[in-house]
């Protein structure tokens, strides 16, 4: 997408982090702005300084539940009568190894951070297959989507599966002949965003207060983990902005830290080789996740 003014942009987890950033810059451009979240006190006061300089539509919505997906695409459209950026931000994290972590935590993480990008995926595609200049697709997900650490599998899992997910849609398209859309996957390493503080918005239906897990050691230090890494990351002034130019060059993958290249390379290099991760090689490195300089 070269020119973002006048044009309508749908955001989900625009409340915070990312998808708060996002909608600020599309706001500077010009861009019209369907803001969606869950969090209704947040999503309220973003939606009011945006609206000092564009039109906003707000949606307060559990993106976990297809058909709120469904409904707040309708309003958008009914709104501005297009979409022309798709911006799937919503997402949770959930640390804790696979044989302690509750089986609810694995289907909250795959509803928020997957399957709400499905819903969003399968309601506006069509909608860009009609438009003159169909529209451009942003998946957020993340560094932990080109490589693997221990202590979180779930949120690996997750966001593998949206790395390979926009991937084989981007496919799709061009089996279609829809060469007027463009997918695009945003693969931060850590960036001081809200995903920190994922618990206070776990709903009520991923919810057991009486599983002894929730009081544990290992729970205590995965939230502990994600504090100390989230809060140590690259500052998320300037992101939007690495975002922006990547959507306007057509990026496929756009990164914010280079020193997670090597990191991938090394671990496709392993897979054709046939190596088993190892814990110790990985430690060897130095790291490189939180405050190397942006790609661009």
């Amino acid at each position: 997408m070269k020119d973002f003014n006048g044009k309508a942009a749908f955001i989900t987890g625009a409340a915070h982090g990312f998808g708060k950033a996002i909608a600020t810059k599309a706001a500077s451009l010009g861009m019209k702005l369907t803001l969606v979240d869950q969090d209704k006190e947040a999503l309220s006061k973003v939606a009011d300084e945006l609206s000092k300089s564009t039109e906003v539509l707000k949606r307060v919505a559990d993106v976990t539940e297809e058909k709120n997906v469904d409904n707040a695409v309708d309003e958008a459209m009914k709104k501005y009568n297009e979409i022309d950026l798709l911006v799937n931000d919503a997402g949770v994290a959930v640390p804790g190894p696979i044989w302690k972590l509750p089986t609810r935590d694995w289907e909250w993480i795959l509803h928020a951070d997957l399957m709400s990008q499905v819903y969003a995926l399968k309601k506006v595609i069509p909608i860009m297959m009609k438009q003159e200049n169909g529209g451009d697709i942003l998946n957020v997900a993340s560094a932990a989507g080109l490589l693997t650490a221990p202590g979180m599998p779930a949120y690996y899992a997750t966001k593998f599966a949206v790395v390979g997910m926009t991937e084989a849609v981007a496919y799709d398209l061009q089996a279609y002949k829809q060469d007027k859309i463009h997918m695009h996957v945003f693969t931060p390493a850590f960036v001081q965003t809200h995903l920190m503080h994922s618990e206070e918005y776990r709903p009520k239906k991923y919810t057991d207060k009486t599983d002894p897990y929730y009081q544990s050691k290992t729970f205590k230090m995965g939230q502990e983990m994600a504090k100390k890494d989230l809060t140590t990351g690259l500052p998320i002034k300037g992101v939007a902005d690495t975002i922006f130019k990547g959507l306007e060059e057509n990026k496929f993958y756009i990164l914010t830290h280079k020193g997670i290249a090597p990191l991938v390379v090394k671990r496709a290099k392993d897979a054709v080789e046939g190596k088993a991760p190892n814990l110790v090689n990985l430690m060897k490195y130095p790291d490189k996740t939180h405050t190397d300089t942006s790609l661009d």
